[in-house]
């Protein structure tokens, strides 16, 4: 695994723990990301689950959010889950009070877009470019993607026509969670990025 690439996983509030088991289980090195310093010693970066409004403000705090910014904006390759892909988009429909993202996908999301936590679900999601079986996506209180730049790649919608997986270069966003029903596709598109950087 010394030659494997290392994976930073943002540790400042989410769903980290699924994330490290599902790369780790792929080959990848993980470490949790806290502090600005750690983002140069990361070949890609996941941006988990968890309430993108808190992660917003944390970052804040940690004094991680510039440099953060400045590195997606050096093409270091990033995957978002749920509050990640809203923390990716470079714009925000029904945000908290002051709440910004770090940018880096050109759509525009819609936070809570299939309701609150009780309205949570799962359903089935082709997604031709990972290939046969469908996939099991599973959403919590998730965003939804309401507008896609010329540059981004819709990978996934629901059956309302809504997209819930993008990508544009580097950058990589689902509104579900593959990291909780064990679905590697995903994590095995972002590290196969990471390794071509």
């Amino acid at each position: 695994m010394a030659g494997s690439p290392c994976v930073g996983i943002l540790a400042l509030q989410g769903d980290v723990r699924e994330h490290e088991r599902l790369l780790g289980s792929l080959g990848a090195r993980t470490t949790r990301v806290r502090r600005a310093e750690e983002l140069r010693e990361i070949d890609g970066l996941v941006l988990p689950g968890g309430e993108s409004s808190t992660i917003d403000r944390l970052a804040r705090a940690f004094e991680l959010r510039d440099p953060l910014i400045a590195r997606i904006r050096d093409g270091l390759p990033v995957y978002g889950t749920c509050a990640g892909m809203i923390l990716l988009a470079d714009r925000i429909l029904d945000g908290s009070a002051g709440q910004r993202t770090f940018g880096g996908l050109d759509v525009t999301v819609r936070r809570n877009a299939f309701g609150r936590q009780a309205q949570s679900f799962e359903t089935e999601l082709d997604v031709p470019e990972i290939g046969a079986p469908s996939v099991r996506a599973t959403f919590i209180r998730a965003p939804a993607i309401e507008e896609v730049g010329p540059d981004v790649t819709v990978l996934a919608r629901v059956p309302d026509g809504r997209a819930v997986a993008a990508e544009q270069g580097a950058v990589l966003a689902t509104a579900f969670h593959p990291e909780q029903t064990g679905e590697p596709r995903f994590h095995e598109r972002f590290l196969r990025a990471v390794r071509s950087v």
